[in-house]
């Protein structure tokens, strides 16, 4: 089937639905395939349930009720994506980076919503099956779109901007993280510097950190709208105080954030940038950034007893965790704790990283023998040989030895990779 003729179909059922166990009454269901699921044993559910249409690219359901035979379930999903976004007129911002696009996406989408009906990438499914069902969820009431674009490997933005078409970017920042699928830090470069080429392809505009001398060295000749701490910005901010909740200021405009951590400064500012180009007034901006409350173990802080937890524990890199680390250092508190998890896809610099950090913990311990490290994966725990740094194998082995401990009137950092799981290292603490 041609996708122009399909599309037809998607106009009058315009809800695709790629997992059975969230399907609804008339959604399309695209019968996907990957390492680990394939949809296509799902399809006698996906009728059950009341699908409309099912797109399958396996043959033996090719005359089965309801199912359409594509070559390819996912190479179609993604050509309806492209197609649909040719017919939107409406303003597409795409927003990646090693770290802070899931929050600064969400920020952005807040203050927008003040004034637009907004529609945007749900958690961090940014990737090339998440980008075209955002895009997918766009409809003639969405007045703009925000895409979030994640990348493990080169040419990945790219291949996300030609489905997306994005006007406008953000890069958040670019660190460590996903080596292994990168080669090297300049492989990693490359690939976030795809979103600007895309932005300057597409004739449009990126919303750029002034304060970041690594991605002003990527830009190419092409319009950006500036957002930092100096006064030739179009939006200008001034950092207050982290300690531990970031508040800044944007004229005389002072705005106290629910979001831990100086590094969350420069996401809070790039929300406000958009909204500031897109006319939203600076009282909606600050109004949405002061309601924005954290979730999904990004940045949460949570209150155990006498005790203050920081859960970062949806996903951490050297940058990251050294960010974390540093912010941690500057609370003002007299007792405190650091868990933290390995990193995982360093690939060959794993060692070396993760020795980066043992170091950086032993400066800390050396200069304040008040603070405790726990660490726990199998990289922290080959290289650690410091006495005064814990560490274990697994978060498990964590568990056993943590939970004997009684600790009262602490501030908690927990931080590591998402398959370290560290956020159940909380429910076998005793807070008092």
């Amino acid at each position: 089937m041609q996708i122009t003729d399909f599309y037809k179909i998607f106009i009058k059922y315009p809800k695709i639905s790629t997992d059975t166990r969230t399907i609804e009454k008339g959604n399309i269901f695209f019968a996907l395939k990957g390492d680990n699921f394939d949809g296509n044993k799902y399809i006698k559910v996906a009728n059950n349930s009341g699908a409309s249409y099912i797109v399958t690219d396996d043959l033996s359901n090719k005359d089965k009720k309801n199912c359409i035979y594509v070559s390819n379930s996912l190479s179609f999903l993604q050509d309806l994506a492209k197609y649909h976004r040719k017919q939107l007129t409406i303003p597409i911002i795409a927003i990646t980076g090693t770290n802070g696009k899931t929050t600064t996406k969400e920020l952005t989408f807040q203050v927008l919503k003040q004034k637009y009906n907004v529609k945007a990438t749900i958690g961090n499914f940014n990737n090339h099956i998440g980008v075209p069902l955002t895009l997918l969820s766009f409809n003639n009431k969405t007045e703009i779109g925000i895409v979030e674009m994640g990348a493990n490997h080169p040419k990945e933005i790219e291949f996300l901007c030609n489905i997306a078409k994005p006007n406008f970017g953000i890069i958040t920042n670019i660190g460590k993280a996903h080596l292994e699928g990168f080669g090297d830090f300049d492989g990693l470069i490359n690939t976030k510097a795809e979103l600007y080429k895309a932005i300057l392809d597409n004739n449009g505009q990126v919303f750029i950190n002034d304060d970041n001398k690594l991605l002003k060295s990527i830009i190419k000749n092409q319009r950006t709208i500036s957002y930092g701490t100096n006064n030739n910005t179009f939006c200008i901010g001034e950092l207050i105080s982290a300690n531990p909740f970031v508040k800044f200021k944007i004229g005389e405009n002072i705005i106290q954030s629910n979001l831990i951590g100086t590094y969350n400064f420069e996401n809070l500012l790039a929300a406000s940038c958009v909204g500031k180009y897109f006319n939203i007034e600076i009282e909606k901006i600050k109004e949405a950034l002061e309601n924005y409350i954290p979730t999904n173990n990004r940045s949460q802080v949570i209150k155990k007893g006498s005790c203050n937890i920081i859960l970062d524990a949806y996903n951490a890199n050297p940058t990251s965790i050294s960010l974390a680390i540093d912010n941690f250092e500057n609370i003002d508190a007299n007792k405190k704790v650091l868990i933290l998890g390995d990193m995982f896809e360093l690939g060959e610099y794993a060692e070396t990283e993760h020795n980066t950090i043992i170091k950086k913990l032993s400066n800390i311990v050396h200069q304040n023998s008040e603070i405790r490290i726990f660490l726990a994966g199998k990289n922290f725990n080959k290289l650690n040989n410091n006495e005064k740094i814990t560490s274990f194998n697994t978060s498990e082995e964590l568990i056993n030895h943590i939970s004997k401990i009684e600790f009262n009137n602490t501030w908690f950092l927990v931080k590591g990779s998402r398959g370290m799981k560290l956020e159940s290292v909380l429910e076998n603490i005793n807070f008092s």
